[in-house]
């Protein structure tokens, strides 16, 4: 990981002019960052204050965000030591799988209209990529050359 992790997570800077609040672009960045294999378990996020200089926010956006990262099970936060990405996220019930769900369309829906793109173009494209097979490297079942 870079010695300067919070340029490594927020290369540009967070948009004022977005739909999204800073501390949800924050929480978004940082579980990309999970989702994307950047961040792994048991790394260690900046501190609070740190990427607050950095982002140049107020330190309780950056604290917010966290906490919204602890509640979903992405972090946890270890008293005088740190913030660090969870070993494994917790299983929410169905009805709270459902309900983030249905939060995330309606960001994702929020974002893709802030940024002038058609939500359905976007709901296409998030078709097109369901469709891809998730290890391209790993060989389809039933289909051995030899």
């Amino acid at each position: 990981m870079s010695a300067d992790i919070e340029t490594y997570l927020f290369p540009t800077p967070l948009s004022d002019a977005s739909a999204l609040p800073l501390r949800v672009q924050i929480r978004e960045r940082v579980l990309a960052a999970i989702g994307a294999g950047l961040l792994k378990p048991d790394d260690r996020l900046p501190t609070m204050r740190a990427l607050a200089v950095h982002l140049r926010v107020d330190l309780n956006t950056v604290q917010r965000a966290y906490a919204e990262l602890e509640r979903l099970g992405a972090i946890r936060t270890l008293r005088a030591r740190g913030s660090f990405v969870s070993d494994t996220p917790p299983h929410p019930d169905g009805a709270l799988k459902a309900a983030e769900a249905r939060a995330l369309a309606a960001s994702t829906i929020a974002r893709s209209q802030a940024a002038g793109l058609d939500p359905e173009a976007v709901v296409m494209a998030m078709r097109d990529l369901l469709s891809l097979p998730l290890l391209p490297s790993e060989p389809e079942s039933g289909s051995a050359k030899g």
